[in-house]
């Protein structure tokens, strides 16, 4: 069974019929979902998949689990910081990227976690499909270059500043170990 990595971007409110469509063509294939527990894009596909009682899903959470719209089994993350920060939930995502075989993100062009959860599954040598909302389409991602061209169809100004919350909310120690455990 293909484990799937479904995460996206917190601005996303609503899954449109192409998104849908795409979740459809995971439950005929009785993918395992891995998804996690934020507002959003996370909430939102929880909820399309409680609608049509798909059970093959985990979510993944810290401490306490924040969503969890179909009583699906739960998986907790632990992290050794205790504030609740990007590097905190980067943790949780990372864990996702790890365990799946492959990703959908729902991206808005913006999301700084959402960014991160690409760059790592791509590091990770995982494909990455990603729906991004200001093209209304999706792209298949395997490479770096296929990244970059995905990021030639982003405001720059808003991928520059994601890339440098990035970089400013994980520590070097918590790059390091983002990395080794790609």
């Amino acid at each position: 069974m293909t484990t799937v990595f479904i995460g996206g971007s917190r601005a996303i409110s609503r899954l449109n019929p192409v998104i849908r469509e795409r979740l459809d063509d995971l439950m005929r294939r009785r993918c395992v979902i891995f998804i996690g527990d934020a507002n959003g894009a996370d909430k939102m596909v929880q909820q399309y998949l409680a609608e049509r009682d798909y059970r093959d899903v985990v979510v993944y959470c810290m401490s306490r689990c924040r969503n969890n719209v179909g009583s699906w089994p739960i998986k907790k993350v632990d992290c050794d910081s205790k504030t609740k920060d990007f590097a905190y939930y980067a943790a949780k995502d990372l864990a996702m990227v790890q365990d799946a075989k492959c990703g959908v993100m729902l991206w808005d062009g913006a999301s700084k976690g959402t960014l991160n959860n690409i760059q790592n599954l791509i590091g990770s040598g995982k494909k990455v499909l990603v729906y991004l909302t200001t093209s209304k389409s999706f792209t298949k991602l395997n490479t770096q270059t296929n990244l970059d061209q995905l990021l030639g169809q982003c405001e720059p100004t808003a991928i520059g500043e994601a890339q440098n919350r990035i970089s400013r909310a994980l520590t070097p120690v918590d790059q390091l170990t983002l990395s080794t455990r790609s």
